[in-house]
């Protein structure tokens, strides 16, 4: 294919899946010395998700996957790239793409993992959506799937009480005039990546007090970028749908932007931080609970290790 500069790329299709099991905050209280008013008060969360033993991260990236090309109606030999954001793939390699792809037959599909951490999915958009543009592909399914208590420590009672497993996917292509990406806002300050990052034992650590410095920070700053990159304003905002880390971060992204609640899509209080997976497994029960109609002016927006942020414009 040849690029088109002015092809309109958006987003055709939504699907998530999250494991069956539920880690509640009464079920953390029998593991560590923490509580249910604790973990509320200062996250919001009340329970997450844990994959049953011998589920992989591709696994839950095929039940997302398979959602999300039946909502786009796209054939699977339309499929031209496939993007897996996760920091927990089955393995080194091959890419959990690569398996994803296997298991779907996407045969004519390139295939790749990328790593951002939590902003892993918005900058896999980046990359899908400027392919299809430039004609690499017509259609490409960008999966946003992890499984983090894999990588979490269940005596660290500062971060066993966040994380859980999960995944998202959406499936882009060519859209109407007036539809679809209006701009991208990507960033990444590697001084800041021992603040966020796999220790020793391959489990997570955070420094959560300069974590939620950066996070309030760069939310609104990041959303706001990319609404000035798209030529709108945060008073366009229909629906914010912003990484699912932490409700004061969130609140204080709705603060900084002059949104209401109600513009705001936040699942956090049912699963934790899912990573890579947060922004589009809250994005497709957005759009399952009718909150998302054609038109609308969306911004996702998220931050990771790295340090890394990212945000998206899109018209629905």
């Amino acid at each position: 294919m040849i690029a088109d500069s002015t092809r309109n790329v958006g987003i055709l299709g939504t699907g998530s899946y999250v494991p069956e099991r539920i880690l509640s905050n009464q079920d953390l209280e029998r593991m560590v010395d923490t509580n249910d008013e604790w973990i509320v008060t200062r996250t919001g969360i009340r329970e997450r998700r844990i994959a049953a033993e011998g589920e992989t991260t591709t696994d839950l990236a095929l039940k997302a996957a398979r959602a999300a090309l039946e909502a786009s109606g796209v054939a699977p030999e339309d499929i031209g790239l496939v993007i897996v954001a996760t920091i927990t793939g089955d393995r080194s390699f091959p890419s959990t793409a690569c398996r994803l792809q296997e298991r779907l037959g996407l045969r004519k599909a390139a295939a790749f993992d990328l790593s951002a951490a939590c902003s892993g999915f918005i900058y896999a958009l980046s990359v899908a959506s400027q392919s299809i543009a430039a004609g690499v592909c017509r259609h490409a399914l960008v999966v946003g799937a992890e499984r983090l208590s894999s990588i979490t420590d269940y005596t660290d009672r500062n971060t066993c009480v966040l994380f859980g497993d999960g995944a998202g996917a959406v499936v882009l292509g060519p859209v109407e005039e007036g539809r679809g990406f209006r701009s991208f806002e990507l960033g990444a300050d590697g001084s800041g990546g021992d603040l966020l990052t796999l220790n020793d034992k391959g489990c997570i650590a955070m420094n959560g007090r300069e974590v939620f410095k950066f996070a309030v920070r760069i939310m609104g700053t990041a959303a706001e970028e990319a609404l000035n990159k798209a030529g709108l304003t945060k008073a366009d905002i229909d629906l914010l749908v912003p990484h699912q880390a932490n409700i004061r971060i969130i609140d204080a992204a709705l603060e900084r932007l002059d949104l209401p609640a109600e513009k705001c899509m936040v699942n956090l209080h049912r699963y934790g931080n899912v990573s890579a997976a947060s922004i589009p497994l809250a994005l497709d029960e957005a759009v399952q609970g009718g909150r998302v109609k054609p038109g609308d002016c969306i911004v996702l927006v998220g931050f990771g290790g790295g340090l890394t942020w990212g945000a998206s414009v899109l018209i629905w």
